[in-house]
């Protein structure tokens, strides 16, 4: 994978340039952004029409800012073609710049920001008196900054009373966060910094493309590479999985959903041929005895029917990660977002505790974040049962901090909320949610099983959206609030590695849009809310870090101050600490220092090929004509596409859905490269064009989930859940595959 330059033509020497980080995923590159001299977009030269469903295109403006790559431990200057053309979407065209209110006939018209948030506030307080304050959700974000983030789980529970309140995290990083918490007794996504994994002679990668999603992180895989032991998971032969080619490593082609199998497998193996570091699991972990009889089934000739790794592959696996010459196990979206998400992530934890990696120098087990503040914006409020610092709200004392934080008494916090799906579940449904304010997420297609999901969008009393643009979601929405963009706002972010970052104001927002932490307070004060919501984000910063103090994530010790030092800041930072930029290295978070290993099983496969859950039957799916479909994400594609899709130059590079097929599968269903086909199941059906590869296996389908309209691909995703993280099935679905043709 070839990253893009890490300069740019010269700006002008007396513009001046302003250290930030990009605003895309969580490795969060360090990049400046100098003023280019042109104007952003205004209302009348570039809004579009007054009235109308969405804004129209208008003549492409002049950059307000040119962006360069900056010397970082994680980017290490470099920039994906996302970051380099992140300052496309400032000047943009389709910038919504005012509040627009939709009208009788279902286009928009603008009102003033006084008339919509007057609306909004009499609408929340009749909606709460008529049908009390859970009547009320709010659906954040894992983009927002760690202020705006703190602020609405303090908003929804403060000024709305409700408990409703969860974000597309819940998406993205429960499953990980909720193996870790088990595991450890803290989730930090990486527990060590990421230029430790250039010191591996082994890096075991499960479900993560980074190659595509985070291009610059591939820098960090080089010594591993250079040893030959990059070995990568993957039913389709990605970017990721090719960088083993030419003796760097090993693709281990599973077959979809199955890697908890295989790793039970990869434990029987080491537990057999006597590999585990007996003293570090005696000494740091209590549950093996109990992990050591659960996996006793699972030797390796059984493992490979299940999975289709070869035993060859599985035994050389085992013994290189065990080798004791620096091993890493890094796990992501593609092993998460399965019902069984948590217990597939619990046996990678398992399988790093057995070997004695975690915690240990230069070795290590982590999980890759997705958003560019997963992990913050987690941390501080945003799920549906945590207050900020990591903290339950269930937990007494907890309750009794925050709220003295807040100035309120701790019985007039709600209780626990429900989880992102459940929550999607209740809109419009008697006692559900009748108004939702949506911040930082494209349901419309983020979501699983995303018609149902629109659907219910639709029988809302009020939908609010807070966007840049006209999103999907926005689309729908009652009334839709512009926001700041990243370039145009200060505050904090915090990277896939628990370190602390700046993001700083380059410009100056234009005149009709505003920050979140302005349309909170205004909405509070409306509301006649008590505590204070601040519009200055180095105010909510230090109110967070009070907020957090004592619990698992404390930024009690960070200020924006320090920050701005350029110092390396990872939490825990309690005030008068130095920070913990490696975690576990002397203890795990559960009271007795110890980690846990957790036995744990795979479901016995009782669904059928129609409602998504595909379970070590891809043989049996493809014989019937039913395949797999997986989905994920291609180098020029950013969640939802919300953004991405509006910058020339990553639309060009794929304009449309592509479903990804192998020959002999498109042999047999009759299927061109490029022909138009259609991809289904009882929940959906996605139109699309075909792309005919090697890289994929033949039971198998590969979607991208960044497309709107009939080629989203969540038309087709379950949402049923873990029980523990409350993660949906985003990555199996049962799917017919056809020529478009044979449809008519």
């Amino acid at each position: 994978m070839t990253l893009l330059p890490a300069t740019t033509p010269a700006p002008d020497a007396t513009a001046a340039p302003t250290d930030t980080h990009c605003p895309y995923c969580a490795l969060q590159c360090a990049m400046t952004l100098t003023p280019s001299g042109a104007e952003p977009a205004t209302a009348a030269a570039d809004a579009g029409p007054s009235r109308r469903a969405a804004p129209e295109a208008g003549p492409r403006p002049a950059l307000p800012l040119t962006v360069s790559g900056r010397t970082f431990p994680t980017n290490r200057g470099g920039l994906c073609k996302k970051g380099w053309t992140s300052a496309a979407l400032l000047g943009s065209p389709d910038r919504i710049l005012e509040p627009m209110a939709r009208t009788e006939d279902g286009t928009f018209a603008p009102v003033s920001w006084d008339a919509a948030l007057d609306r909004i506030a009499d609408t929340l307080r009749r909606t709460r008196q008529r049908h009390g304050a859970d009547a009320v959700g709010v659906f954040g974000g894992g983009g927002l900054t760690n202020e705006k983030a703190y602020q609405l789980g303090k908003f929804a529970r403060v000024a709305l009373g409700t408990s409703r309140i969860d974000y597309n995290g819940r998406f993205c990083m429960s499953s990980a966060a909720a193996a870790g918490t088990r595991a450890f007794g803290v989730d930090r996504g990486l527990p060590f910094p990421v230029e430790h994994l250039g010191r591996a002679s082994t890096i075991l990668m499960l479900g993560s493309n980074v190659a595509e999603t985070m291009p610059p992180f591939i820098g960090h895989l080089e010594g591993a590479r250079a040893a030959g032991g990059l070995f990568v998971v993957d039913p389709r032969r990605s970017a990721t999985a090719r960088l083993t080619d030419d003796g760097a490593g090993m693709h281990l082609q599973a077959t979809p959903g199955s890697d908890l199998v295989l790793l039970l497998g990869l434990l029987h193996i080491v537990i057999a041929e006597k590999l585990v570091d007996a003293d570090y699991v005696a000494e740091r972990t209590v549950g093996f005895d109990d992990v050591r009889r659960s996996v006793s089934t699972w030797w390796p000739e059984r493992v490979q029917s299940v999975t289709g790794v070869p035993t060859w592959q599985l035994r050389m696996l085992a013994r290189r990660l065990a080798d004791g010459r620096g091993s890493y196990i890094l796990t992501g979206r593609g092993v998460e977002q399965h019902v069984d998400g948590t217990d597939t992530t619990t046996a990678a934890i398992n399988l790093a505790l057995v070997l004695g990696l975690v915690g240990t120098d230069g070795s290590g087990y982590g999980t890759l974040t997705g958003q560019g503040n997963g992990q913050g914006g987690r941390e501080h409020g945003q799920k549906a049962d945590q207050l900020p610092g990591y903290r339950k709200i269930t937990d007494p004392a907890a309750r009794a901090h925050v709220a003295g934080v807040w100035g309120i008494d701790p019985a007039d916090l709600p209780g626990a909320g429900i989880p992102a799906v459940e929550l999607l579940h209740s809109l419009g449904q008697p006692g559900g949610v009748r108004c939702l304010l949506v911040h930082g997420s494209n349901l419309v297609v983020s979501a699983p099983n995303a018609d149902r999901v629109r659907a219910a969008l639709a029988t809302l009393d009020l939908l609010v959206v807070c966007d840049f643009f006209f999103s999907e979601t926005a689309a729908m929405a009652d009334l839709v609030l512009p926001v700041t963009q990243w370039a145009e706002e200060e505050g904090t972010m915090t990277n896939l590695e628990g370190r602390v970052l700046r993001r700083r104001r380059a410009l100056d927002a234009p005149d009709g849009v505003r920050s979140e932490l302005w349309i909170l307070s205004e909405l509070a004060r409306r509301l006649e809310s008590p505590s204070t919501f601040s519009t200055d984000s180095r105010e909510v910063f230090d109110e967070l870090a009070r907020a957090s103090e004592g619990g698992l994530a404390d930024y009690s010790g960070i200020s924006h101050d320090l920050l701005d030092t350029g110092r390396p800041v990872y939490w825990p930072f309690p005030s008068g600490s130095a920070g913990t930029p490696r975690l576990f290295h002397d203890r795990f978070a559960h009271a007795d220092g110890r980690a846990r290993i957790v036995p744990v099983t795979p479901r016995p496969s009782v669904h059928t090929p129609t409602d998504g859950h595909v379970r070590h039957r891809g043989d049996e799916l493809h014989r019937t004509g039913t395949m797999t479909l997986i989905t994920g994400r291609l180098l020029e594609h950013y969640q939802s596409g919300a953004q991405t899709r509006r910058v020339d130059e990553l639309l060009a590079a794929q304009p449309e859905a592509r479903a990804q097929l192998h020959p002999a599968t498109a042999v047999r269903l009759g299927i061109a490269d490029g022909a138009a086909i259609e991809v289904s199941n009882a929940r959906g059906i996605v139109r699309c064009r075909a792309s005919v590869t090697t890289g994929i296996r033949p039971d198998t389908v590969f979607l991208p989930f960044h497309f709107p309209a009939d080629q989203r691909a969540n038309l087709l995703t379950s949402d049923a859940t873990d029980p523990i993280s409350g993660m949906p099935e985003f990555k199996t679905a049962a799917v017919t595959v056809r020529p478009m043709e044979a449809s008519a």
